[in-house]
């Protein structure tokens, strides 16, 4: 494989110890979509957290509750 194709793959991320850890609140992850910036109840509070400490785009996302499997 050539360093062209290597840089096309897409990465894996392991989610399964942001999954653990703040399960069924929203977090603020940077762009490396890994660094947890902020977290809590409510995502604007969260939202509002991020950009305060200076993200300028955070992503948000809700951690579920419960982790299942989805075969679909």
């Amino acid at each position: 494989m050539n360093a062209i194709s290597k840089s096309l793959q897409p990465s894996v991320i392991n989610w399964k110890p942001l999954i653990q850890k703040y399960k069924g609140l929203w977090v603020a992850l940077d762009s490396d979509e890994e660094t947890v910036i902020s977290y809590g109840k409510k995502a604007k509070e969260v939202h509002g957290d991020a950009l305060k400490k200076g993200l300028k785009a955070p992503i948000l996302f809700k951690v579920p509750s419960v982790s299942k499997a989805y075969i679909g």
